[in-house]
């Protein structure tokens, strides 16, 4: 999936149809004087729903078509015949899509299950035809209701990235290449900070026909948790994930400081995100030999005590299969 192609927000204006009107018929045939109301009711409008469909993976089908209005109920006519319900219209949207008020902000439902189905605006009533109205000291009612307007509303569609695993980092740790080394995605890779703005998916290949998938999240930076750079639109994307796996290069400054201030950053943007599972590789360590790599263990034994973390080379393949054995088993726990 090219990364032009991966559209995680979207706003659109939806409608739902009008009810249709009741009939306010009087039965009228040859043998039978003064038949009475026999005015149908109006068929009910059309229904806006949102469906979860497992199949997307992106919202890049509301690029372009942004207006969806349903049908309007029919008019009820003679001999109670009900007027047709106007036909619902369904928006799929991908799995970990949120639903908002354009607005007022507000959230008003998630979609995380295949096929399920969320009534976003519901179509007018139809009015009731005549022959509701008659009674004793009015048998002949010349009235009947007219049908409930539909409604109109502007929502927004954000996606939060449905992924068994979720990189974390800086800008220009690597998480695209490990992605292009893991997977068969092809995200975009260049040696400067944010060449991944959108999220890249990947589906990594494990033993025995298994498979997980790996979301490449755009870098974050110190104060993203609030909202410095586009943090609050990157880290939504993490919400979604089971394991985090924490990317760190080799020739970072201080690479236990660096994990604090991601740890930080989740913590401050929403402390449930602690309680995943999470891992550090120590990336771009093709740059690094037997010796230092040891050294470096010793130092960060005392820092990353209850952590587990590893270290690999994308390049040189440096630990890739013990990452994915490592993932495998903190997904499977």
């Amino acid at each position: 999936m090219t990364e032009g192609n991966f559209v995680d927000y979207v706003k659109v204006f939806v409608s739902s149809g009008n009810g249709g009107k009741g009939s306010a018929h009087l039965h009228r045939e040859k043998y039978v004087a003064k038949g009475g109301p026999d005015g149908g009711d109006g068929g009910r409008g059309g229904h806006v729903i949102i469906k979860g469909n497992k199949n997307l993976w992106t919202l890049v089908h509301f690029k372009f078509k942004k207006h969806f209005k349903a049908e309007h109920g029919e008019h009820g006519s003679k001999n109670r015949s009900t007027g047709a319900d106007g036909s619902d219209v369904y928006l799929e949207v991908p799995l970990g899509t949120v639903v908002r008020d354009t607005e007022t902000k507000e959230v008003l439902f998630e979609i995380t299950r295949d096929q399920e189905e969320k009534i976003v605006l519901e179509g007018g009533m139809g009015g009731r035809g005549n022959w509701h109205f008659k009674s004793p000291t009015n048998q002949t009612p010349r009235y009947a209701q007219p049908g409930i307007p539909g409604q109109e509303a502007n929502i927004t569609l954000e996606l939060k990235v449905l992924a068994d695993v979720g990189l974390v980092g800086f800008p220009n740790a690597g998480k695209s290449t490990l992605l292009s080394v893991m997977t068969s995605a092809k995200p975009k890779i260049a040696d400067y900070e944010f060449t991944t703005l959108k999220p890249n998916l990947g589906i990594v290949e494990y033993r025995d026909f298994r498979s997980f998938v790996m979301a490449d999240i755009p870098g974050i930076i110190e104060g993203a948790a609030e909202g410095k750079g586009l943090g609050h639109y990157f880290l939504r994307h993490i919400e979604r994930n089971a394991t985090l796996l924490f990317l760190i290069p080799a020739d970072s400054k201080d690479i236990s400081q660096e994990y604090a201030i991601l740890l930080d950053e989740l913590r401050r943007y929403n402390p449930e995100l602690l309680d995943k599972n999470r891992l550090v590789a120590i990336s771009k360590c093709d740059m690094l030999d037997e010796e230092l790599i040891e050294e470096m263990k010793e130092d960060l034994k005392s820092d990353f005590k209850d952590m587990p973390y590893l270290f690999i080379s994308s390049v040189s393949g440096l630990g890739i299969q013990e990452l994915k054995d490592r993932l495998w088993t903190l997904l499977n726990e």
